[in-house]
């Protein structure tokens, strides 16, 4: 069957190329591949900034952004032929952490993690695959074109739970949430703010093309202004930062209300500097009881809780958060240069 394969380490490495035919273990899916997402990680593997290939092997199956329709299951596994499923990315180190041993294999604390299409397990990126039943979550069927959002939703799922758990340390009645970056996590996140009721704004850069009216198609308010402007005015309760980029970081250290929360889940490049006033962000975070939290990746609670959110979609709201799509035979176009912003789909 043909997969789309790395070396890892080796930039410009991406082939579509013959592999063996996925041979299911006791207990685990074999699934129709639909399609994967390409992201930035899979970019950043592309240009042979890091990756894993499984032991003894030189090349990597690509895909940790899955999407494909169950062709055989084990009996009494919860699932049948048909099922719309999504795979699970991480698995737990072998002698697990204390987190891993909890499920929380998200936050291992010792690295000893495999993730599939990333560290040491091959990915989703195939014809076919095979998923163990208890790294699998089955998706509603008229997901079947967009589904593939799945693994990026389940980010920011992650993300709104660790906000809430942190607000819960006290009495936490957030209104309003700022989003910053308009790309297909923040628009994702977005939509799970919206879904819980709050006044959401969006800020980004661009005032012309796709993203302002899909922020205003959700209800939510868009900004394209200076980001201490907009913070200013806002004033959130919650921001979901989900650039990297230093000005809408360090802006949202010092711009909530009282008692805010900030989740970074935009992962910024080393060698970006800026000068900072230490005192002043230390200042403001302690004297207004303010949390800020880092989040990242995502366990099967988070699949969980993302597969209910897409439920809740307007399927053709998230159709066009993906920009494009491309055949298998084509898969190379999807890792080369363009802003992570954009959301390339690689079908099967």
């Amino acid at each position: 069957m043909r997969a789309v394969t790395v070396r890892p380490g080796a930039k410009d490495s991406v082939e579509v190329g013959e592999v063996p035919d996925p041979v299911p273990a006791d207990g685990d899916l074999l699934v129709d591949a639909l399609a994967v997402g390409v992201c930035g990680t899979d970019k950043e593997i592309a240009r042979g900034e890091y990756g894993t290939a499984p032991p003894g092997g030189e090349r990597l199956v690509l895909g940790h952004e899955s999407l494909g329709r169950v062709r055989q299951a084990p009996p009494g596994s919860g699932f049948s032929a048909g099922d719309l499923v999504a795979g699970v990315v991480r698995r737990p180190d072998p002698e697990p952490c204390g987190a891993c041993a909890r499920g929380e294999f998200d936050m291992c604390r010792n690295g000893r993690y495999t993730e599939r299409g990333i560290k040491e397990l091959d990915g989703y990126g195939s014809e076919a695959w095979r998923v163990e039943a208890d790294y699998a979550v089955k998706l509603e069927p008229h997901l079947d074109r967009v589904g593939v959002l799945m693994e990026p939703t389940t980010v920011v799922a992650k993300a709104w739970e660790q906000v809430e758990r942190v607000g819960a340390r006290s009495w936490f009645e957030p209104q309003r949430v700022l989003v910053t970056g308009a790309g297909p996590i923040g628009l994702l996140a977005t939509l799970l703010g919206i879904q819980r009721g709050l006044e959401v704004h969006v800020l980004d850069r661009v005032t012309e093309g796709p993203k302002p009216g899909l922020v205003r198609d959700l209800g939510a308010t868009y900004h394209a202004k200076d980001v201490e402007q907009v913070i200013s005015a806002v004033c959130p309760d919650i921001v979901i930062e989900a650039t990297g980029a230093n000005e809408p970081v360090l802006a949202s250290l010092t711009g909530t209300a009282p008692y805010g929360v900030v989740c970074l889940t935009g992962v910024s490049p080393s060698g970006r500097r800026a000068t900072v006033d230490a005192g002043a962000v230390n200042r403001e975070i302690v004297l207004q009881n303010d949390a800020v939290v880092g989040s990242v990746n995502a366990n099967l609670r988070h699949y969980r809780q993302a597969a209910d959110a897409l439920a809740e979609a307007d399927p053709a709201w998230l159709e066009r958060v993906i920009t494009r799509r491309v055949p298998l035979e084509r898969a190379a176009e999807a890792f080369r240069e363009q802003p992570d912003d954009v959301k390339v789909v690689i079908e099967f």
